[in-house]
């Protein structure tokens, strides 16, 4: 397995900065999934808990579309999985439709950040409120941190592999 994640400048401006940690974040959960067959990435490799790299994968699509889509477009974007997490039965399939679905996610996110003049771009939090694009990328940042964790606990239980 090859560690080729993007490199985070040490020295840019908040956007170049903020996107570049967020582009690391979602490369580290790709490669945390990379080399694993369907049913391995869909093992609670966990002891009593339901998640997989699976779930975290389709989990992550869910994030980005709920953020970008809904939050930020305004658009009309329902779930793409009916329980991201219930991932019985993988298979090739499955899998596929996950990374294809997230990756969708993101190319959409990523346009949408692009095409924005600023980090202070509004969008409407369903039952919450006004929030700004700078809110939702850290948001989203400290929400792969947090996935990414977990996925290193899961990775190691199923195949020994760290510090990927």
């Amino acid at each position: 397995m090859v560690n080729s994640r993007s490199r985070r400048p040490p020295r840019a401006d908040e956007r170049e900065t903020v996107l570049a940690f967020l582009q690391w974040h979602r490369e580290t959960l790709e490669l945390k999934c990379a080399d694993l067959q369907p049913e391995q990435l869909a093992e609670h490799a966990v002891r009593r808990s339901g998640l997989s790299l699976l779930g975290l994968v389709r989990h992550a699509a869910e994030s980005e579309r709920f953020w970008f889509r809904r939050v930020m477009a305004g658009e009309e974007a329902p779930p793409l999985f009916a329980d991201a997490f219930d991932v019985t039965g993988a298979d090739a399939a499955m899998v596929d439709q996950a990374w294809d679905a997230w990756r969708s996610e993101i190319d959409f996110a990523n346009k949408f950040v692009e095409a924005a003049p600023d980090l202070d771009v509004i969008g409407d939090e369903p039952g919450e409120g006004p929030v700004s694009l700078r809110w939702v990328l850290m948001h989203l940042l400290e929400e792969y941190a947090r996935h990414n964790g977990h996925a290193d606990l899961l990775r190691e239980q199923l195949d020994g592999a760290v510090g990927l």
